[in-house]
């Protein structure tokens, strides 16, 4: 305590000399580097196992771990009931649902990586259909948005500027337009579409 207070005191007097507007950062910094010394000096040592625990809280397995125990399977509760008639009028199962998607907290989440496809057009296609059933999980709409389409395919790199437009026009029928244009903005599936996305749920298992 004796030192504590000598040091404290010395800090005050060297502050003294500096200018009155910086007298009290001038304190300040003294101080954090004068007790600095004597708050080290009290710190029991780490001993080398507990570094060891405390690194492995934070190692690749962990985290792997805890991502895991994020990830839930989905419940019928999860399911809107458009999308659980859906799934009884093509013979699928909430199993199915969880083949290709997870839950995390309040997020649905994809779980699939290959759409089975190397064809740019079919791939547009399928990741349509894949974001439409990912939205209707919840919402019940089979629906999604030219951009997130879009986004996804220039991820997966099966993005077709020239033949975007006619990729969607020539597969009409599966959705609810004539013929794309670029003021479509959402993309829903046709009862035909709907067909198509349940086949392609099961080739994806």
């Amino acid at each position: 305590m004796n030192k504590l207070k000598e040091r404290v005191l010395q800090a005050t007097e060297i502050a003294k000399e500096c200018p009155e507007n910086l007298q009290t950062i001038c304190f300040e910094i003294l101080l954090k580097h004068l007790l600095g010394p004597s708050i080290e000096e009290k710190a029991p040592p780490e001993k080398p196992e507990q570094k060891d625990q405390e690194e492995a809280k934070g190692g690749p397995e962990s985290i792997v771990e805890e991502t895991a125990m994020k990830q839930d399977d989905l419940l019928d509760s999860d399911v809107h009931v458009k999308t659980r008639r859906f799934l009884d009028k093509n013979a699928l199962t909430l199993e199915n649902l969880n083949q290709l998607f997870y839950k995390e907290e309040s997020k649905i989440l994809p779980l699939y990586d290959d759409l089975k496809t190397t064809m740019t057009s079919e791939s547009q296609v399928r990741i349509t259909f894949l974001q439409c059933l990912q939205s209707a999980i919840q919402s019940g709409e089979f629906e999604t948005t030219v951009e997130s389409v879009r986004t996804e395919a220039k991820i997966r790199k099966c993005y077709d500027k020239n033949n975007w437009a006619n990729n969607y026009t020539n597969n009409a029928a599966l959705f609810d337009f004539e013929k794309y244009s670029k003021n479509v903005k959402t993309i829903k599936l046709s009862d035909q579409g709907k067909t198509e996305l349940a086949n392609l749920i099961k080739e994806l298992q």
